[in-house]
């Protein structure tokens, strides 16, 4: 399953790499719990592609996150501001 290339549209923010790397996974153990290939992952991080709808909610499954966690039409603020205000 490929991803979606970025449209238009409303930007989709994601926390993708901060979430994978807070678990201690690389790209490629992402990679393969969600079926795609590495290269695909790291384009979802830097935001060049958007996932399908599958493809998010398997992300989610690998966080055990709901996809606002995850995903978001606005930027999500940096973990430190919400941790030490």
């Amino acid at each position: 399953m490929s991803p979606v290339r970025r449209g238009a549209g409303q930007p989709i923010h994601n926390r993708i790499g901060v979430l994978r790397v807070e678990r201690g996974m690389t790209r490629a153990a992402l990679a393969e719990a969600v079926e795609v290939n590495p290269q695909t992952i790291g384009a979802l991080e830097r935001g060049d592609h958007y996932p399908s709808l599958d493809l998010a909610l398997r992300i989610c499954g690998v966080f055990d996150l709901p996809v606002e966690a995850v995903f978001s039409r606005a930027p999500f603020e940096p973990l430190s501001t919400q941790v030490y205000r």
